[in-house]
């Protein structure tokens, strides 16, 4: 019965997490954990971030919004993380 609420929660909320981690609309906010993502990403790439990379998948969700296809991940992403906490919260040893 909680899956479905914990589905619309996580996709209501993943917008706000990408932009609290610094993948915004105006591209990768300074001193956050996006640019610190970018950073490291671009030192073991040789300097460049990879096309299709987290960093850059993050990024184009940052600033276009999560398409639906992405939604649907995160949503069943967060209820089964959901249904597994909700499992361990009643198991008793």
């Amino acid at each position: 019965a909680a899956a479905p609420a914990v589905l619309t929660a996580a996709v209501a909320a993943a917008p706000a997490v990408l932009t609290a981690a610094g993948f915004t609309t105006a591209g990768i906010a300074a001193s956050s954990i996006a640019s610190s993502l970018m950073s490291a990403a671009a030192v073991a790439n040789g300097g460049g971030i990879a096309a299709g990379s987290v960093v850059a998948t993050l990024q184009a969700a940052g600033a276009a919004g999560i398409p639906l296809a992405g939604q649907a991940i995160v949503g069943t992403v967060g209820a089964v993380v959901g249904a597994a906490a909700s499992m361990a919260s009643n198991c008793t040893l």
